[in-house]
């Protein structure tokens, strides 16, 4: 196991972190330009650390799978990191279920370990189980809370360059399913989120998650339920402005993304549809 963390001027949540970690490091850093490098060589001499020059976003952790050498793969954040004796309990399902190409774990957050809404919604199993996972089917995941199969995630290419962050997990998880891959929910696998003080507003991710949303849909979805999602958005967008604006920032890639269009199979998408009636918020996995 390796665990891959990419991060971006947060230099003082990566030392609260680092320390944390059981398994090999790698640290991949979109540009920072806080002391960031120097501060983990301190820190963590051991760390295995990859300097971009520049924020490629989410595309950074398919920089440190590619670097990693083992099996399996852990992601975290600057300001996350996997409870002990998680990653031990997490290869050992991975060797055992060969189908399986993605386990999300728990997740606690803050210094008081509030459980995570989106694994209480995993935990409800919407999708029920299959007698090849180690746990509840789900179809997204939260990247931080994320182990991989490295063979499964070069597969299929990782994390796209187009959605850089913010809700792009959403087309990976569906890209793995589509090849063939399991991914499931395991309880007792443990990430612990302690949210960094150095975050983009609000309203500014909330602009990104619905462009990278529309994207997504349109990435891989049929077209009568891509235009579906977008004319969601679009009425939303009369009483919201970031859902405007995520829904302009859309448009404007989408002669990009009709080039590298790919139709999921049709029983991924009766899941995510199922998934979709189950949320309000129009949210899968």
């Amino acid at each position: 196991m390796t665990v891959v963390v990419a991060t971006c001027n947060r230099r003082a949540d990566l030392l609260r972190t680092l320390p944390e970690h059981e398994a090999p490091v790698i640290v991949v850093d979109n540009g920072s330009t806080d002391g960031t490098a120097e501060a983990v060589r301190q820190c963590r001499p051991d760390v295995d650390f990859i300097a971009l020059g520049h924020n490629v976003g989410a595309v950074a952790r398919n920089v440190g799978v590619s670097r990693a050498g083992s099996p399996y793969v852990a992601f975290a954040d600057d300001d996350s990191y996997w409870e002990p004796g998680s990653l031990d309990k997490a290869a050992t399902l991975l060797d055992q279920h060969e189908r399986a190409a993605l386990l999300c774990g728990r997740v606690l957050v803050g210094t008081d370990a509030r459980l995570d809404p989106t694994s209480v919604e995993m935990a409800a199993a919407p999708l029920g189980w299959a007698p090849d996972l180690p746990g509840p089917i789900i179809l997204g995941f939260l990247a931080c809370a994320a182990i991989v199969r490295r063979e499964a995630f070069l597969q299929v290419g990782g994390f796209a360059p187009m959605l850089h962050v913010y809700g792009e997990e959403q087309l990976l998880a569906w890209d793995l399913s589509a090849a063939g891959w399991g991914l499931a929910y395991v309880e007792d696998i443990v990430a612990r989120h302690l949210p960094s003080r150095s975050r983009v507003s609000r309203s500014e991710r909330r602009r990104r998650e619905v462009r990278n949303r529309l994207l997504t849909a349109w990435l891989r979805r049929p077209p009568a339920r891509a235009v579906a999602v977008t004319a969601h958005a679009l009425r939303r967008a009369i009483s919201d402005p970031d859902e405007g604006a995520g829904a302009l920032a859309a448009a404007a890639r989408l002669p990009t993304v009709l080039r590298h269009r790919r139709r999921i199979p049709d029983q991924l998408e009766h899941s995510i549809r199922m998934l979709e009636l189950r949320s309000a918020s129009w949210t899968s996995g």
